[in-house]
């Protein structure tokens, strides 16, 4: 997937979350910029992340981010590399050592852009954050990368009470259970 064409997913993207819907244009808009894909760029810049479900749709992996400390979904920065799937891809094998990830549909399965806190050397900037569905097996065995505290299979019925409110994973969560196309 070229630049182009993720322009042209995000013009025809459509979702019935306002917050998510609130700021397509922004991505839209941030394709135009030749340093979108680069962390270097310092206002924001593109991140792509795997949300993983199992084959029966009653877990999701997450990762207690070490540098955030929050659980989160698998994923990164795309550093200079415009096919987003390859970088949530690339990211979810590093992260999790799953060797099984399929990806359920080469759509956009979700957007978010959200803010990064300042820490040394690197100021307070927006992930804009492009979110695909992948599938992996439950039963292979998870190797944790350093950027993990934890990493673990949780089931649905238990990630509010694991990561407390976190509107992006609820919303991720919320369109997994509603969704035709992942069945």
């Amino acid at each position: 997937m070229n630049r182009n064409t993720f322009r042209n997913q995000l013009e025809i993207y459509r979702t019935p979350y306002e917050e998510e819907s609130a700021f397509i244009a922004d991505f839209i808009d941030l394709t135009l910029d030749e340093d979108a894909y680069r962390r270097e760029r310092l206002d924001g810049h593109f991140t792509a992340s795997a949300w993983i479900v199992n084959k029966k749709r009653t877990h999701t992996l997450l990762t207690l981010h070490r540098k955030l400390g929050r659980w989160l979904q698998l994923g990164g920065h795309a550093d200079g590399n415009e096919n987003l799937i390859e970088v949530a891809l690339k990211e979810a094998e590093e992260e999790s050592g799953l060797t099984s990830l399929k990806l359920v549909d080469s759509t956009i399965f979700d957007l978010d852009k959200h803010i990064i806190p300042e820490r040394p050397h690197v100021k307070e900037h927006f992930h804009y954050d492009v979110r695909y569905i992948f599938e992996a097996d439950i039963n292979e065995k998870l190797i944790m990368s350093d950027e993990s505290i934890s990493l673990a299979w949780i089931t649905f019925d238990s990630v509010v009470d694991m990561i407390g409110y976190n509107p992006s994973i609820l919303r991720m969560l919320e369109k997994t259970s509603k969704s035709e196309i992942l069945l």
